[in-house]
């Protein structure tokens, strides 16, 4: 027959993990024993991603910990990077850096891929700081950052509302020579929109175009809600026309946005227009697009129309999430339906579905205000039992009732 080398098994390994089918990669690392092979460092870089990959990062970091103890294996920086990777994903930051520091300290070295991974993590943690330091550590190692560095950086110091430094770092990438990409000035772009600083945003969007980067979809509908949050509907649909005469097909984020500004503005007529529109678009409506559509008819008092919308999610095989409940009590609560909204409380209760303080507090207002301060009474005292602490809301609601 035809001989079968440790490079083919590595290429069948590696296809049962793309497939999600790990147990059947270490499946073939068994054959690969049993035929007198020796498995590489490619073999279990591919075997660690795999593991990863169907969210088995537990399992990766004891077989990366059992294959350190046998030393039968050298790890390079790509099998660093994959644990790395995994308990960055897994929300181990802090376990990342601590083995960061061991390849910092080690013979082999970190590279700009698991600095940047590093970096990404603790800016999403909020750790800005730490991943600061680290991107000085970097230049001090002479490790080159590239535009997924800075961009991470970038994106951190927005969260935080670091506009001087998020700019500083703007300007030293250009000086560096590294070209900003969509997702770098997508970034600065939606900080701008969620400070209400569309002068600024159109602004970076202009500069983008100018340097030759094309918009994508993402970039136009972060600009159309910052305009939508400001209730300047005529100028989200400019930019929504823009998109399309740019070649973008709108996505139904795009018209979701638009839906949700339409009904802040109390304007459900052109939300329900748009809505309507969507199969004629090659679109299915999702849970946002319902949400938003529900908050709207409730609002404006129309409960017979938001009732027959409920029915519509559901028949199109979209399961209510906890945003939808919400709704859909405040609503009935709103529109004077409180027996209707406690009797949705019940079932949600009897279903197992998540109700939390936010649900209690919709329920508690609603029976304090129409002064039925026992039943308001019961469902405050029901709190304990179900381990909810009551938040200030609740408390101020008691008092006044």
């Amino acid at each position: 027959g035809i001989q079968v080398d440790i490079f083919t098994f590595n290429i069948a390994i590696n296809c049962c993990c793309r497939l999600n089918q790990v147990n059947f990669g270490f499946s073939l690392l068994c054959t690969l024993f049993k035929r007198g092979c020796t498995a590489d460092v490619t073999t279990f870089n591919t075997l660690l991603n795999g593991l990863i990959l169907d969210d088995k990062t537990p399992e990766a970091v004891e077989l990366f910990k059992k294959l350190m103890r046998m030393r039968e294996i050298e790890p390079n920086v790509v099998m660093y990077g994959t644990i790395v990777n995994g308990l960055c994903r897994t929300g181990n930051t802090v376990r990342a850096v601590s083995l960061l520091r061991i390849m910092e300290e080690g013979s082999c070295k970190p590279n700009t891929v698991v600095y940047n991974t590093v970096i990404d993590s603790l800016c999403k943690d909020r750790m800005v700081d730490d991943a600061m330091k680290l991107f000085s550590k970097m230049n001090e190692h002479g490790i080159c950052q590239d535009v997924v560095t800075y961009t991470s950086l970038i994106h951190g110091l927005c969260n935080f509302g670091r506009w001087k430094e998020a700019t500083g770092m703007f300007i030293e990438m250009l000086d560096s020579g590294i070209a900003p990409d969509v997702h770098t000035y997508s970034v600065l772009l939606d900080a701008c929109t969620k400070e209400g600083k569309m002068k600024e945003a159109e602004g970076v969007l202009e500069v983008m175009i100018q340097r030759g980067v094309d918009p994508n979809v993402v970039t136009y509908n972060t600009l159309m809600d910052g305009y939508c949050l400001q209730g300047h509907m005529d100028e989200a649909i400019r930019v929504l026309n823009t998109m399309v005469e740019r070649g973008l097909h709108p996505d139904v984020f795009s018209y979701t946005i638009l839906i949700n500004g339409y009904c802040k503005k109390m304007k459900i007529d052109e939300a329900m227009l748009l809505f309507q529109a969507l199969p004629r678009r090659g679109l299915k409506p999702n849970n946002g697009t319902f949400n938003a559509m529900l908050w709207g008819l409730f609002q404006t008092g129309r409960c017979g129309a938001a009732h027959k919308l409920f029915d519509d999610m559901q028949a199109a095989g979209l399961n209510p999430d906890s945003q939808t409940y919400g709704i859909l009590l405040d609503g009935l609560c709103k529109n004077g339906h409180i027996s209707e909204a406690l009797s949705l409380f019940h079932m949600m209760e009897s279903n197992g579905l998540h109700l939390d303080i936010v649900k209690y507090n919709i329920l508690i207002d609603a029976f304090c205000k129409v002064k039925k301060l026992d039943t308001a009474r019961a469902i405050f005292s029901n709190l304990s039992s179900k381990r909810l602490q009551p938040n200030v809301k609740t408390y101020t609601m008691m008092i006044r009732g």
